[in-house]
Protein backbone atom coordinates (compact mmCIF):
# COMPACT_ATOMS: atom_id res chain seq x y z
CA UNK A 1 0.00 0.00 0.00
CA UNK A 2 1.23 2.97 -0.82
CA UNK A 3 1.12 6.13 2.11
CA UNK A 4 0.23 8.95 0.05
CA UNK A 5 -1.86 10.31 2.71
CA UNK A 6 -2.56 10.78 6.29
CA UNK A 7 -5.55 8.62 6.04
CA UNK A 8 -3.37 5.81 4.18
CA UNK A 9 -0.37 6.22 7.37
CA UNK A 10 -3.29 6.20 10.00
CA UNK A 11 -4.83 2.91 8.58
CA UNK A 12 -1.41 1.75 7.95
CA UNK A 13 -0.22 2.65 11.83
CA UNK A 14 -3.43 0.87 12.95
CA UNK A 15 -2.93 -2.51 11.33
CA UNK A 16 0.61 -2.03 12.70
CA UNK A 17 -0.26 -1.52 16.23
CA UNK A 18 -2.92 -4.50 16.41
CA UNK A 19 -0.60 -6.59 14.95
CA UNK A 20 1.59 -5.43 18.19
CA UNK A 21 -0.76 -6.09 20.31
CA UNK A 22 -1.73 -9.65 19.46
CA UNK A 23 2.34 -10.50 19.41
CA UNK A 24 2.05 -8.64 23.24
CA UNK A 25 -0.85 -10.77 24.21
CA UNK A 26 1.21 -14.20 24.48
CA UNK A 27 4.26 -12.33 26.25
CA UNK A 28 1.82 -10.60 28.80
CA UNK A 29 0.07 -13.36 29.91
CA UNK A 30 3.65 -15.62 30.18
CA UNK A 31 5.08 -12.98 31.75
CA UNK A 32 2.21 -12.66 34.63
CA UNK A 33 2.16 -16.68 34.98
CA UNK A 34 6.26 -16.08 35.61
CA UNK A 35 5.82 -13.32 38.56
CA UNK A 36 6.20 -14.83 42.14
CA UNK A 37 4.78 -11.39 43.40
CA UNK A 38 1.04 -11.70 43.54
CA UNK A 39 0.55 -7.96 42.88
CA UNK A 40 3.05 -8.08 39.77
CA UNK A 41 1.04 -11.22 38.77
CA UNK A 42 -2.55 -9.61 39.11
CA UNK A 43 -1.31 -6.42 37.04
CA UNK A 44 0.48 -8.32 34.13
CA UNK A 45 -3.01 -10.15 34.49
CA UNK A 46 -4.73 -6.70 33.83
CA UNK A 47 -2.34 -5.54 31.00
CA UNK A 48 -4.02 -8.74 29.34
CA UNK A 49 -7.10 -7.65 29.56
CA UNK A 50 -6.07 -4.30 28.69
CA UNK A 51 -4.60 -5.54 25.16
CA UNK A 52 -7.55 -7.40 24.45
CA UNK A 53 -10.02 -4.44 25.23
CA UNK A 54 -6.97 -2.43 23.19
CA UNK A 55 -7.49 -5.07 20.24
CA UNK A 56 -11.41 -4.76 20.63
CA UNK A 57 -11.43 -1.13 20.26
CA UNK A 58 -8.92 -1.06 17.11
CA UNK A 59 -10.94 -3.88 15.20
CA UNK A 60 -13.96 -1.62 15.39
CA UNK A 61 -11.99 1.37 14.45
CA UNK A 62 -10.87 -0.80 11.49
CA UNK A 63 -14.78 -1.89 10.79
CA UNK A 64 -15.72 2.27 10.61
CA UNK A 65 -12.93 2.37 7.85
CA UNK A 66 -14.04 -0.87 6.01
CA UNK A 67 -10.66 -1.76 6.27
CA UNK A 68 -9.41 -5.15 8.69
CA UNK A 69 -6.61 -4.77 11.32
CA UNK A 70 -4.86 -7.62 9.91
CA UNK A 71 -2.42 -7.75 7.42
CA UNK A 72 0.54 -5.92 8.73
CA UNK A 73 3.09 -7.74 10.83
CA UNK A 74 4.78 -5.18 13.35
CA UNK A 75 8.27 -6.32 13.24
CA UNK A 76 9.18 -3.85 16.11
CA UNK A 77 7.24 -5.72 18.57
CA UNK A 78 8.54 -9.29 17.23
CA UNK A 79 11.81 -7.47 18.68
CA UNK A 80 10.22 -6.89 22.10
CA UNK A 81 8.55 -10.08 22.62
CA UNK A 82 12.04 -11.85 21.45
CA UNK A 83 13.61 -9.63 24.17
CA UNK A 84 11.00 -10.27 26.57
CA UNK A 85 11.57 -14.05 26.12
CA UNK A 86 15.57 -13.95 26.48
CA UNK A 87 15.66 -11.56 29.08
CA UNK A 88 12.78 -12.22 31.30
CA UNK A 89 11.93 -15.97 30.53
CA UNK A 90 14.23 -17.67 29.34
CA UNK A 91 16.99 -16.22 32.08
CA UNK A 92 18.27 -17.49 34.89
CA UNK A 93 17.87 -15.67 37.95
CA UNK A 94 19.18 -16.06 41.28
CA UNK A 95 15.94 -14.83 43.40
CA UNK A 96 12.67 -14.22 42.47
CA UNK A 97 12.37 -10.53 43.19
CA UNK A 98 15.41 -10.16 40.64
CA UNK A 99 13.33 -12.12 38.42
CA UNK A 100 10.08 -10.10 38.84
CA UNK A 101 12.15 -6.88 38.56
CA UNK A 102 13.57 -7.82 35.13
CA UNK A 103 9.50 -8.57 34.03
CA UNK A 104 8.42 -5.40 34.85
CA UNK A 105 11.62 -3.62 33.02
CA UNK A 106 10.51 -5.67 29.89
CA UNK A 107 6.43 -5.47 30.07
CA UNK A 108 7.10 -1.75 30.57
CA UNK A 109 9.42 -1.87 27.03
CA UNK A 110 6.22 -3.31 25.40
CA UNK A 111 4.05 -1.19 27.44
CA UNK A 112 6.08 1.71 25.92
CA UNK A 113 5.64 0.88 22.06
CA UNK A 114 2.03 0.76 22.65
CA UNK A 115 1.96 4.60 23.87
CA UNK A 116 3.60 5.68 21.31
CA UNK A 117 1.71 3.83 18.71
CA UNK A 118 -1.64 4.75 20.59
CA UNK A 119 -0.58 8.62 21.10
CA UNK A 120 0.43 8.83 17.37
CA UNK A 121 -3.12 7.18 16.06
CA UNK A 122 -5.06 9.47 18.31
CA UNK A 123 -3.30 12.24 17.12
CA UNK A 124 -3.43 11.43 13.41
CA UNK A 125 -7.82 10.53 14.29
CA UNK A 126 -8.33 13.78 15.74
CA UNK A 127 -6.45 15.93 12.49
CA UNK A 128 -8.29 13.40 10.09
CA UNK A 129 -11.57 14.94 12.03
CA UNK A 130 -12.43 10.98 13.83
CA UNK A 131 -13.80 12.15 17.05
CA UNK A 132 -14.89 8.39 17.81
CA UNK A 133 -11.40 7.20 16.68
CA UNK A 134 -10.14 9.81 18.80
CA UNK A 135 -12.11 8.75 21.71
CA UNK A 136 -11.40 4.94 21.50
CA UNK A 137 -7.92 5.67 21.11
CA UNK A 138 -7.53 8.23 24.00
CA UNK A 139 -8.86 5.36 26.12
CA UNK A 140 -6.52 2.39 25.03
CA UNK A 141 -3.86 5.46 25.21
CA UNK A 142 -4.87 6.19 28.71
CA UNK A 143 -4.84 2.43 29.95
CA UNK A 144 -1.51 2.27 28.67
CA UNK A 145 0.16 4.82 30.44
CA UNK A 146 -2.05 3.24 33.87
CA UNK A 147 -0.30 0.30 33.20
CA UNK A 148 3.44 1.76 32.64
CA UNK A 149 2.41 3.36 36.18
CA UNK A 150 1.33 0.61 37.92
CA UNK A 151 4.68 -1.06 36.61
CA UNK A 152 7.27 1.87 38.03
CA UNK A 153 4.55 1.84 41.75
CA UNK A 154 5.12 -1.95 42.14
CA UNK A 155 9.13 -1.60 41.25
CA UNK A 156 9.97 1.29 43.25
CA UNK A 157 7.37 -0.01 46.10
CA UNK A 158 9.54 -2.83 46.75
CA UNK A 159 10.08 -5.19 43.73
CA UNK A 160 13.45 -3.47 43.10
CA UNK A 161 14.32 -3.28 46.80
CA UNK A 162 13.88 -7.15 47.57
CA UNK A 163 15.65 -7.53 44.68
CA UNK A 164 18.83 -6.08 46.26
CA UNK A 165 19.23 -8.58 48.59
Amino acid sequence: MSLDTLEDLYLDQLKDIHSANAQALKVTQDLADAASDGDLSDALKAGVSGIEDGMQKLEAIAKRHDEEPTGEHCKGMEGLVAEARAHALDATFGEDATKDAMIITQYQRLVHYAIAGYGCLAAFAYRLDLPDDVSDLRACLDASYNGDRTMTDLATGGINKDAMA
